[in-house]
């Protein structure tokens, strides 16, 4: 049942926000075809969802996927029935994409699970609830059947998982903590880059502690309250103390960091170090941790040093 009346919410874009797993186009087919009903009606794409209204979705039968199971080591911190909680790597693409077609962590989880997995998120992203991006390491959960995708995904949505991240930044931070409250939109004239912008934009808050400071980089801890697209490497590039290793977001800063240091990383040093939901099916609270990988805490003995 839709909760609150947003004006200019388009119900595609509503469900979008609920089942970020799944494509807004995929969505819209699926509003088009009649497989989602507001009220036991069908409805545009355009429509706008308002408070008290039943949206009932009815998902696709799962297809066999056309991907090829590959045997690609997991570090695997928690599995039951229903989901899986990795440790992702640094360099694991999350699911195909242009470019990746082979070598992802579904490939990866087919062979793990034999099969076994959430088809909501369409052939090319099964079991897939959220991602991390390729140079993104740390915890993840994966949702091995429908039941459990559709227990898990309203929690991303709705924003009650609990997601903190460890990042190294540029620069000395001056603050012991902070707040970072800014929309964030596609990048108007680079397609693959997310931007902070003043219209537009979707809401976004990170916060932050710092952990370690040194003269040229900061460990800082963050928490998303939102789930954009780079997120946190926009927030932080944002307030001028982009990523270490970020070149997307940070070229000249770590150009200026790796001519004070010697030093080259080899990826962005960010971290899903903690990751807090509710189990779909028992309903019991679950935390986990992930340890780091070993390039980051490397990143940090270099930083010392240097520092």
């Amino acid at each position: 049942m839709v909760e609150r009346t947003a004006p200019g919410l388009r119900l595609d874009v509503y469900l979008h926000d609920r089942y970020r797993q799944v494509s807004r186009a995929m969505l819209q087919r699926m509003i088009t075809q009649g497989q989602v009903l507001v009220n036991g009606r069908s409805v545009k794409p355009a429509h706008q969802p308002v408070a008290g209204e039943q949206v009932t979705v009815a998902w696709p039968e799962t297809r066999p996927s056309e991907l090829a199971p590959e045997a690609i080591p997991l570090e695997v911190l928690y599995e039951d029935e229903w989901l899986l909680v990795l440790n992702k790597t640094p360099g694991l693409v999350v699911h195909p994409a242009a470019g990746n077609q082979d070598h992802t962590l579904v490939n990866a989880l087919l062979h793990h699970c034999a099969g076994r997995l959430s088809g909501i998120g369409g052939v090319a992203r099964p079991g897939i609830v959220h991602r991390l991006d390729k140079d993104t390491s740390g915890c993840l959960v994966v949702a091995k059947n429908d039941q459990a995708h559709l227990g898990l995904a309203p929690q991303f949505a709705e924003r009650t998982v609990c997601k903190v991240y460890h990042a190294l930044v540029c620069g000395a931070l001056p603050h012991p903590s902070g707040e970072i409250e800014a929309d964030i939109a596609r990048h108007p004239s680079h397609r693959k880059r997310m931007a902070v912008t003043p219209q537009g934009g979707r809401g976004a808050r990170t916060t932050f502690q710092v952990v370690e400071r040194w003269p040229n980089a900061t460990w800082v801890e963050a928490r998303l309250h939102t789930g954009r697209t780079h997120q946190i490497r926009v927030h932080f590039q944002y307030i001028g103390f982009p990523l270490v290793g970020d070149l997307t977001y940070g070229k000249r800063q770590n150009a200026r960091l790796t001519d004070a240091t010697g030093w080259h990383p080899a990826r962005q040093m960010l971290h899903a170090r903690v990751l807090g939901f509710r189990h779909p099916v028992s309903g019991e609270n679950l935390v986990f941790e992930a340890p780091w990988p070993a390039d980051f805490a490397q990143a940090i003995e270099v930083l010392r040093r240097a520092g």
